[in-house]
């Protein structure tokens, strides 16, 4: 059975902005959409819901701006995913058959491998005795306003969370009760292979723990550099650094954006990172309650949750993770009490009630499907 609730009709994406307290606040929303099925399926599923939005239009209009420096070769790319996700391109295929795009055209936009990312992000990651919470600080114009649960029934783990460039994922859980969310390093030196939102998805599709995801991480081909944050229902948890030279893994409970272990590939400016890293190690212990961490992560007034939107690093989201209960909290933009999706119950068959989630972000900067 298939479910599928889209509100992203034209008229739904009328940004509505009000005065508070003296800043711009807009309204964002993001669909929550569920799918049982093949990854094809999928992938036609997501192109029908594409279609209804102006994503790809801004996509294309954002290529023209900028010509990607590096090449696409299709069969090298074919061969990579058959390799390590052939489920995935199953799902390429799927929205191919909906959008009539060529395959290179496909591979640009949806396969993302030898892709690079030119601009700097944020992002702030704590591990409690039983959770993972974490804010995501990046570009609104990047943000795809959808939220996926899917249960495939040809290959792969079930997985819940917020898409990232339509077929990855920024940060999620499987039906495992692996968790995974990364944080942005620098952008020197990059090399053939998969993004960070693609890696993300792999981890979620192909791993059902720590030990699995960490060899998994260290045999994948990597574009840039990033920390993988872990954490599975045993209550394993790592951190994983890595870049397309160097890999190694620490078993810290908090993760911003520099590297602790090869510092050597820190990028100059570092000073930032290093700030909010001390603000959430002194306001964190390991017996924090969920609650509490939630709305450390999420108030402003603590200084974790960012503003700096048009520095690509402002917070677009908070989640947060149960691994051993398979429970998922999100909200998007600041100051918001989260909604609680059960991930196990939806696994056994129960249909959701949300089709979305909304919030309010202190910027003009609207999200890639408005």
């Amino acid at each position: 059975s298939t479910h599928c609730i889209s509100s992203a009709a034209s008229d739904v994406y009328k940004r509505q902005k009000q005065m508070i307290g003296g800043f711009f606040m807009q309204e964002v929303k993001s669909d929550i959409m569920t799918f049982r099925g093949s990854h094809f399926d999928l992938g036609i599923k997501t192109a029908q819901w594409l279609k209804q939005t102006p994503l790809l239009e801004n996509r294309e209009r954002e290529w023209k701006k900028r010509i990607p420096r590096f090449d696409i070769d299709v069969n090298e790319t074919y061969s990579i995913f058959q390799t390590y996700a052939p489920e995935i391109w199953e799902e390429l295929l799927g929205m191919q058959e909906i959008l009539n795009l060529p395959t290179k055209q496909m591979i640009l936009n949806f396969g993302h491998y030898r892709f690079t990312d030119l601009n700097e992000s944020g992002c702030t990651v704590f591990q409690g005795k039983d959770y993972m919470v974490r804010n995501y600080d990046y570009h609104p114009a990047t943000y795809d306003g959808r939220y996926l649960l899917y249960q495939p029934n040809d290959g792969g783990l079930a997985q819940i969370g917020p898409t990232s460039r339509v077929t990855g994922r920024m940060d999620g859980m499987n039906e495992a009760g692996l968790v995974m969310g990364y944080n942005f390093m620098h952008r020197k030196h990059p090399a053939n292979g998969f993004v960070c939102y693609m890696v993300g998805r792999l981890v979620l599709e192909y791993c059902k723990d720590v030990k699995e995801a960490i060899q998994f991480l260290k045999e994948l081909p990597h574009r840039s550099s990033f920390s993988y944050i872990l954490m599975d229902k045993h209550l394993n948890h790592a951190i994983v650094e890595i870049t397309p030279r160097s890999f190694d893994v620490r078993y810290d409970k908090v993760c911003t954006n520099h590297f602790e272990i090869l510092t050597h590939e820190n990028r100059n400016y570092t000073k930032e990172s290093k700030e909010r890293l001390a603000r959430t190690i002194s306001q964190t212990s390991e017996g924090i309650d969920k609650y509490t961490a939630f709305k450390l992560f999420n108030d402003p007034k603590y200084n974790i949750y960012s503003k700096l939107f048009k520095s690509w690093s402002g917070t677009i989201h908070t989640s947060m993770y149960e691994p051993k209960h398979l429970k998922a909290w999100m909200t998007l933009g600041e100051n918001k009490p989260p909604l609680s999706i059960d991930f196990q119950s939806w696994l056994e068959g129960h249909e959701l009630d949300l089709i979305e989630f909304t919030g309010k972000l202190d910027t003009d900067l609207t999200f890639a499907t408005y």
